[in-house]
């Protein structure tokens, strides 16, 4: 399955390279889902919450209302997880607040599930020279994918998995470094990070793996803004 990102901030769809430099910016998050109708589900990735910088709640609701959308961005606490549940949040997406300096953050993670029902849970592993990154990928952890996601399936039902050194830059993926994640784990995993072709969306689907696109998308969405 493809599945389109909807990135916010301030109020408005954006795409970034890397985290960090901004590539597109489109006014209407709606109009955005609109051009999206045609695929099944959304990820919706509230970057302001993320980055503790206010929220986009309203704009996520209705989205949500509109369209199955699995959300996350800024979800620290359990509280935040129910409140994006109860928006109608199809699945939740937990990032940095999974893991502590030290690795896997059992603590927080156990409190979740007993929070939020387990099958809506996905544990987005992020990672930077296959070392998982946190707090808007400035960190780095000891910790591996291959580490990671085997610790991390008690504690949910899915995967996302951002192969960082290609996020944005329209230049394909790794997917010998998906294949690595199949060997860890049965669970469903949605791979994220410069998927660009056809062919890598095919080899993805071959291991079972959903892609989650995001600037590849938007260029065949919104041509007139990628001039050749």
């Amino acid at each position: 399955m493809i599945i389109p990102c909807i990135d916010l901030m301030g109020g408005k769809v954006v795409q970034l390279v890397q985290g960090k430099d901004k590539r597109l910016e489109l006014p209407d998050p709606l109009a955005v889902l609109e051009k999206f109708a045609d695929y099944p589900e959304l990820q919706v990735i509230d970057l302001d919450g993320a980055m503790g910088k206010g929220d986009q709640s309203a704009v996520i609701r209705e989205l949500c209302r509109r369209k199955p959308c699995r959300v996350g961005g800024g979800i620290r606490t359990v509280e935040r997880a129910q409140r994006v549940a109860e928006a109608g949040a199809h699945r939740i997406i937990v990032g940095s607040s999974a893991f502590t300096a030290r690795g896997i953050d059992a603590e927080f993670l156990r409190a979740l599930a007993a929070g939020i029902p387990r099958e809506k849970l996905i544990v987005a592993v992020d990672c930077l020279g296959d070392h998982v990154a946190i707090h808007g990928w400035r960190e780095t952890l000891p910790l591996t994918s291959a580490e990671a996601l085997p610790q991390l399936e008690p504690y949910c039902s899915e995967f996302l998995c951002t192969y960082i050194d290609s996020e944005g830059k329209l230049q394909g993926t790794n997917i010998d470094w998906f294949k690595r994640l199949r060997q860890v784990t049965r669970f469903p995993i949605t791979a994220a990070g410069g998927i660009t072709t056809d062919e890598e969306i095919q080899a993805l689907d071959a291991l079972g793996m959903h892609a989650a696109l995001g600037m590849a998308i938007y260029r065949k969405v919104f041509p007139e803004l990628f001039p050749s």
